[in-house]
């Protein structure tokens, strides 16, 4: 009998992203995959009324699955309860091949509790993928047999091979545990209302050539005033330490939503719950001299900015354009009100003197987007910047993302942003290069994970590997992500992990020991295409929408489709266009297919967006009247 693969997420978890990776690399060897409906993954979440398990049982058996894949990443209990509730009702109903069914294999992937829980519950009958293994260990674990892998999946993996033996050896020398923090200070602003990244920048850049650092923190307490007070000790701390350079205050969705407001009765929903400018005054002196920067508001958008102005001198200020708003629950704007106010606070920016970071590929990425399209994102986010006065950017390359992307597609298609900048840079504008490691990147196994952010640094230095001070500044995420949020001293110790791992790699290259060489050729390949399709898609956006970075052109592109969301969250209804095909992994990128499973050529996508720009070009003209009482 041929095997059948089915993979379920119960509601409400919604990230898909990991599912349909691993979708992507069953259908490379040869598998028939099925991704299970909402109305089954709904049915799921619920499993434990019986009719519930009627249906997902039922769904099983019709489409004759052999093995079925469970991913769910939020509460562990439940994690267990809801697989528990599956197997008995499999059992009842003969589905198992023990019993005459033809299911033979069980999967689980989620956090370490919930596989502990489940492995202990059913004794081998569901086995667990922690995410460690490497791409040939899961797609075995998951009954491939390893001749059915092709080789070009194997080759494809084998520069995150090399990183990984690389990584494994050094952290086992515990040589990071040695690293110390580079000499601070040194001309007159440093710490100081007037000091500003690119003070620190040059400065720093005089004497290393190791990137400034900056992390992502913030505690989560129930109890306001607590978590308020607890993040001020951390910044304290981590100033003292002197590792970090940049501080991003991980702020409630409170903060970004409601400032300043009566917050009585409204659910915090985690992050540092800053309410008030005092407050931000308050964790502005108690972290001298580490510069601070936090996310942007979800309404208002320029207003908070000029409070992060005054109140903590912020360092660069992030804008998202299409996300953080209805599209994705965080924020209550619409996408027409939400890009007007990011564009208007891309002028106040451009006031400031301030940096810019467009905080969006990885936003298209998270909802399924392909590699083109977070290309494509990068580069209109910085001719929209240029063009409202913005004179330096910094680009963040979110690399893993999704996780199963090969090392030499996420140089590629960093590669490809910072050729495409190329032509916009001059006097009045510079490009910034930030990468980070993916935010799903991460073993819940510790030891595991600090081999992963040494691998991940590594692959930094591939980027630019001829240019020195590449790159001049790295968001470090801490190894701790994947189970619980980095305290400062994992913060510290993450830093010294990636410090340390960048810099042993560079002398590995020097002697030799170590080379990119032998992937350029496929790197270059991969480059020139995303380039080519890249530019294919920014050519057909400004030959077919007038004056397209806009409020107005910015939402025509989107709801046309030049940029594919297959798995957008939030009204989804609203944008058929725009999630009307879907993407899968091939050969270690993301790519647009239609309803087969087949690539769809970049032509074939341009005429179908650029045969809906009309139509919506017209209403949101009609919409911006209604809404502002002027065209934009």
């Amino acid at each position: 009998m041929s095997r059948k693969y089915a993979l379920l997420k119960p509601l409400p978890d919604v990230h898909t992203l990991g599912l349909n990776s691993i979708k992507g690399l069953l259908e490379e060897c040869g598998q028939w995959v099925l991704l299970g409906s909402e109305d089954i993954n709904k049915a799921l979440g619920s499993i434990e009324q019986p009719h519930h398990q009627q249906r997902v049982v039922q769904w099983i058996k019709d489409h004759e699955i052999t093995h079925l894949g469970i991913s769910y990443r939020l509460d562990p209990v439940r994690a267990a309860e809801i697989v528990g509730y599956l197997v008995y009702a499999l059992q009842e109903a003969n589905a198992l091949t023990n019993n005459g069914g033809n299911l033979s294999r069980i999967f689980f992937a989620g956090l370490p509790k919930s596989s502990e829980l489940i492995e202990k519950a059913h004794r081998g009958l569901v086995s667990s993928l922690t995410g460690s293994n490497s791409l040939t260990e899961t797609l075995i674990h998951m009954g491939i047999e390893e001749q059915l892998i092709p080789s070009s999946l194997i080759l494809g993996c084998a520069y995150d091979e090399q990183l990984k033996k690389i990584a494994k050896e050094y952290i086992a020398s515990g040589d990071h545990e040695h690293i110390k923090p580079s000499a601070k200070g040194g001309y007159t602003q440093y710490g100081t209302r007037k000091d500003t990244l690119l003070l620190r920048l040059k400065h720093h850049q005089r004497h290393s050539q190791l990137p400034l650092t900056r992390v992502h923190a913030g505690p989560y307490v129930s109890e306001r005033k607590e978590a308020i007070e607890l993040f001020a000790q951390w910044c304290k701390d981590l100033a003292k330490t002197g590792y970090l350079d940049v501080c991003s205050i991980g702020s409630s969705q409170l903060t970004q939503s409601n400032f300043n407001e009566d917050w009585t009765g409204l659910p915090n929903g985690g992050g540092v719950p800053i309410q008030t400018p005092e407050e931000y005054r308050m964790i502005y002196d108690v972290s001298r001299p580490l510069l601070l920067r936090t996310y942007s508001g979800t309404k208002q958008v320029d207003q908070l900015a000029k409070i992060h102005e005054e109140t903590i001198n912020i360092a660069w200020h992030a804008l998202s354009f299409w996300w953080f708003n209805q599209l994705d629950g965080r924020g209550p704007n619409d996408l027409l009100t939400n890009l007007h106010q990011h564009i208007e606070t891309l002028k106040y920016i451009a006031q400031t003197n301030k940096p810019f970071e467009p905080n969006i590929p990885h936003h298209f990425a998270f909802r399924g987007s392909d590699d083109v399209t977070y290309i494509v994102s990068a580069v209109i986010a910085a001719k929209t910047a240029k063009l409202y006065g913005i004179s330096d950017f910094i680009l963040q390359i979110m690399l893993n993302t999704p996780r199963t992307t090969w090392g030499i597609v996420d140089i590629a298609k960093a590669r490809a942003i910072l050729h495409l900048l190329s032509p916009l840079c001059d006097d009045d504008f510079r490009v910034y290069l930030q990468p980070r490691a993916g935010l799903d990147f991460f073993s819940p196994q510790l030891p595991l994970a600090k081999e992963q952010l040494a691998m991940v640094s590594m692959m930094m230095d591939d980027i630019e590997p001829d240019t020195p001070n590449s790159p001049p500044l790295v968001h470090v995420v801490s190894y701790s992500e994947a189970i619980e949020l980095a305290t400062p001293a994992i913060m510290d110790e993450s830093i010294r992990i990636t410090l340390g791992a960048l810099s042993h790699y560079r002398k590995l290259k020097s002697r030799h020991q170590v080379s990119i060489r032998p992937f350029e050729k496929d790197i270059e390949s991969r480059t020139r295409r995303f380039i080519t399709e890249a530019s294919a898609v920014l050519d057909s956006i400004e030959k077919n929408i007038g004056r397209p970075y806009t409020p107005i052109g910015l939402y025509t592109m989107f709801a046309s489709g030049y940029m594919p969301v297959p798995y957008l969250w939030g009204n989804k209804q609203d944008y058929p266009y725009a999630t009307a095909f879907k993407t899968k992994m091939i050969e270690g990128s993301m790519v647009v297919t239609d309803e087969f499973g087949m690539s769809v050529p970049i032509e074939t996508r341009l005429t179908f967006a650029s045969r809906n720009v009309e139509s919506i070009q017209t209403q949101a003209k009609t919409d911006a009247l209604k809404l502002f009482g002027k065209s934009l």
